[in-house]
């Protein structure tokens, strides 16, 4: 099992806190900690924490003031996000800025998304091929790319350009889908099913682009019911928890500073 490497100090590490936009569903906490627990896995030594946005008492301002109450005074916030959308760039700084100016002596640093990025596109197959796909057979498989959908221009270019590369991997066709903010250019799970098979692949996965249960994945599950296959989500899959560490680790060697 390939580890995270830290300071000499494990004390020198920054807090890993995983900052995910929470739920009414117990699944999405569930699957976040799930997560957050591999992470800890891969990188024995550091202190990796989860914090939700909304819909959870463990709340940012709350997970900052418990670590600051035990003496922690720095911190890597990381958006469980796939793209940079409102969360990425308004909510979350917003929040840790807040939080931090009734901390003093905290240093919070926000570390970038996820996505784009190969290990994405990892698990993706991955879960592709734990529910039955063939991955031998792309050629004649089309794969519906559904994602929960957002009104940031920026984000749907993102999620765009992920079908558009992955598609040259060899698969059939890949479309991309949303599960909200639809309109030009942003069809519906089941419109991308029905457009894949007019265009006459002879199979149609679909493929969530979603990190864990919630509201948006069912949308997407029940627009799936026409595609032969339709797989979980990224959870907390290995490759997930690999990029975590990949992005604490390019925040804790020199991201913006948040506050200090």
């Amino acid at each position: 099992m390939r580890h995270l490497t830290l300071p000499s100090s494990a004390s020198a590490a920054p807090v890993l806190m995983v900052v995910a936009h929470g739920s009414r569903d117990p699944r999405h906490a569930a699957t976040v900690h799930a997560l957050v627990e591999r992470v800890r896995g891969l990188a024995p030594g550091l202190r990796a924490e989860a914090a939700f946005l909304d819909f959870d008492a463990e709340t940012v301002p709350a997970v900052l003031e418990r670590l600051y109450a035990e003496g922690v005074r720095d911190v890597v916030a990381l958006p469980l996000l796939l793209t940079r959308a409102f969360h990425a760039k308004a909510d979350l700084p917003a929040v840790l800025r807040e939080s931090a100016a009734r901390l003093p002596l905290l240093r919070v640093r926000q570390a970038g998304v996820l996505g784009p990025s190969p290990l994405l596109v990892a698990a993706l197959e991955r879960r592709l091929g734990e529910a039955g796909v063939e991955l031998g057979q792309r050629g004649s498989t089309g794969v519906v790319l559904a994602s929960a959908g957002s009104s940031d221009p920026e984000a749907i270019a993102v999620i765009a350009d992920v079908a558009r590369e992955w598609r040259r991997t060899g698969w059939c066709a890949v479309r991309p889908a949303f599960a909200s903010a639809c309109g030009p250019g942003r069809p519906r799970t089941e419109d991308a099913v029905a457009a894949m098979r007019a265009g006459g692949a002879r199979r149609v996965v679909v493929a969530p682009y979603v990190l864990a249960p919630g509201r948006l994945p069912d949308r997407i599950a029940v627009g799936a019911a026409g595609a032969d296959v339709l797989a979980p989500v990224l959870g907390a899959a290995p490759e997930v928890a690999r990029l975590v560490l990949r992005r604490y680790r390019e925040a804790a060697v020199g991201a913006r500073l948040v506050a200090a």
